[in-house]
């Protein structure tokens, strides 16, 4: 079934072009359903990139999906003119007294930096506090898994002597869990991150269980017991080429990168990437859709 966007949104096109239903709002007015209301607050520099790949985890869900893009109001984008936020993206004044099924807070490129030094971190504060009493469940995913965690639990990131870049076998941990209905013992992630958190942090707060870990690249899904907050530390959403256009930016701006590990056929840059999180990342997102979101939610938001 169909997620809901706006009739000329730039993804809806590339969407529509890879076969995914996407609708258009004329056409989702004239369905006599309610859609689950989803709103992205999206942190990532290059917007339309991320929207794309969250949009395409999203498309799988039986219900139609109604998205709605949140963006920071106390910090200006430096990769996406202001006229697409403006068109295509709300400020957090513009929704605060609406109630939303779910919510997705996105990654950011911000790690090295402490928490209340980044220069949104008041406003993002005030999104998660609201988050609390206006949605059904919230998804953070990466640097937004860890901001999360620090803001509702207190609990610290430590930065990492290297980038923890790659792609990562982990293991399920909780087995009865409708977040992991469907997952094999051993599944792999996209993990890009300056930064980590740590199970004997995590195990400390008893609100909170752990899901799924790697013994690479550590704790991977936390999710508080009544399911309103999961954290996610890596990145099922992304597509084939972001890790291999990551490395070759960097490698190009001269900076110390390594080659993202078990992702590249033979560790060898020079050949295409082997695809082996797509089946875990589809599923991680329809099952917080239904079991957290749409079986969760009251009809009369």
């Amino acid at each position: 079934m169909p997620i809901k966007v706006p009739d000329n949104l730039p993804a809806k096109e590339i969407l529509n072009k890879e076969n995914i239903f996407v609708m258009g709002e004329k056409r989702a007015f004239h369905q006599d359903i309610r859609p689950l209301k989803i709103v992205i607050l999206n942190l990532m520099p290059k917007k339309q990139e991320a929207e794309v790949q969250l949009l395409r985890m999203l498309s799988n869900s039986p219900l139609q999906v109604d998205i709605t893009f949140l963006r920071m109001e106390s910090y200006t984008s430096k990769n996406t003119s202001i006229d697409y936020l403006d068109a295509f993206y709300k400020i957090f004044s513009e929704i605060k007294d609406k109630k939303f099924d779910g919510m997705i807070i996105t990654g950011a490129p911000v790690e090295h930096l402490d928490f209340e030094q980044i220069t949104y971190w008041k406003e993002l504060s005030d999104i998660m506090m609201w988050s609390k009493l206006n949605v059904t469940s919230t998804l953070h995913i990466c640097w937004g898994a860890l901001a999360g965690l620090y803001y509702h639990y207190k609990i610290p990131k430590y930065n990492l002597p290297k980038k923890m870049f790659g792609v990562f076998e982990h293991t399920r941990i909780y087995n009865h869990c409708d977040l992991l209905r469907g997952f094999d013992d051993i599944f792999y992630v996209p993990h890009s991150r300056h930064a980590e958190i740590r199970r004997k942090d995590i195990d400390k707060v008893k609100e909170l269980e752990i899901l799924a870990e790697s013994t690479d690249s550590g704790v991977y899904i936390i999710s508080a017991k009544d399911g309103k907050q999961i954290f996610v530390t890596g990145h099922p959403e992304y597509d084939s080429n972001i890790l291999k256009n990551e490395y070759l930016r960097d490698k190009n701006k001269g900076l110390e990168i390594e080659i993202p590990k078990n992702y590249f056929k033979d560790d060898d840059p020079t050949k295409n990437p082997i695809i082996k999180w797509k089946s875990h990342s589809n599923l991680l997102f329809s099952n917080w859709l239904n079991y957290y979101v749409y079986q969760i939610t009251p009809y009369e938001l």
